[in-house]
């Protein structure tokens, strides 16, 4: 069908809002005549997430879904739910229905109206914690810096058309970086604001830690960025050594003796930080280009439900 939506729902132990949200999107969808097709993508939950899926397909044929054989995280389900679809264009929302599903009618519209990319942009972020968000913003500042793109606001929810869709198909690399790369790719694009809202089940599956390693993750995949500052760190260290070697040199010409013992240590200490620190960005690196040239694939798929084509037959 020529304007098919494809709703992509990555879930990760969400069994209590399955049938909430197939509900909530289908009603709302259903309301406003649009031909749709819901993909829940189950990212190895180990709750009854996958049951209430299969559930759903019984009850909706419009439903699918994807179930992997392990947790591989939420890029993983979000390119897989893009590589299932067979709409003309494809949104992407959490299944935690924290992105108001009533703007998905908003971006189709817009679709039609001939853009290719529909971005949500947070007009505020919800009730959460000050370290929370305050971490949310230093990333994103920092991410916007050396990627050039204006990620302060970005999110998982928007709107790709099937050109979009296939073009972030089309990238090979295992560590994608969905909220950037969807800007990075181009096309014709605007925006809609959202509120975040509560969630009405069940709590964030995102840690701390796990945001903390899902920044570096990211900014790694996207920027070689972090790697100029080693060079940056470098040249600092060849600077404070001319300078010091050259104070060190003027003394022992005119008979001073240095007697700077504690200096030696302190400068030998921060020459050691520096070293080793370089060592743990250049080891990171290293680290995602031996991921990358293993080959292995961004997710297993284990089984499918609902009218789910065979993407090995492709």
């Amino acid at each position: 069908m020529s304007d098919l939506l494809s709703v992509v729902i990555p879930s990760y132990n969400e069994e209590g809002l399955i049938p909430l949200t197939s509900k909530n999107l289908s009603d709302i969808l259903e309301e406003a005549d649009i031909p749709y097709e819901l993909i829940f993508v189950d990212d190895g939950s180990v709750d009854h997430t996958w049951q209430q899926i299969q559930d759903e397909t019984c009850h909706n044929p419009a439903v699918k879904g994807i179930n992997f054989s392990r947790n591989f995280g939420k890029e993983a389900a979000i390119y897989a739910g893009l590589l299932y679809s067979s709409g003309a264009c494809c949104v992407v929302i959490d299944c935690d229905l924290q992105h108001p599903p009533e703007k998905i009618i908003e971006m189709y519209h817009l679709w039609q109206q001939g853009y290719e990319i529909v971005e949500g942009v947070k007009h505020s972020r919800g009730d959460e914690s000050f370290a929370h968000t305050f971490a949310a913003k230093c990333f994103y500042k920092i991410l916007s810096r050396i990627t050039e793109i204006d990620m302060s606001k970005a999110s998982d929810f928007k709107l790709l058309d099937r050109k979009a869709v296939n073009a972030l198909l089309n990238m090979k690399e295992k560590n994608a970086f969905f909220r950037a790369l969807s800007s990075w790719i181009g096309f014709s694009t605007t925006t809609i604001e959202f509120d975040v809202r509560e969630r009405t089940i069940g709590e964030s599956k995102w840690s701390t830690w796990s945001l903390i390693k899902y920044a570096a993750s990211n900014i790694a995949s996207f920027s070689s960025a972090p790697m100029q500052i080693v060079s940056l760190l470098g040249v600092i260290m060849m600077i404070l050594s001319i300078i010091l070697g050259g104070v060190s040199l003027y003394q022992k010409a005119i008979g001073i003796a240095l007697e700077g013992f504690t200096t030696v240590i302190i400068i030998n200490l921060f020459t050691g930080s520096i070293i080793m620190m370089s060592l743990g960005i250049i080891g990171y690196y290293i680290s995602k280009i031996y991921e990358e040239i293993q080959g292995r694939p961004k997710y297993i798929v284990k089984k499918t439900c609902g009218k789910v084509e065979d993407m090995t037959k492709k």
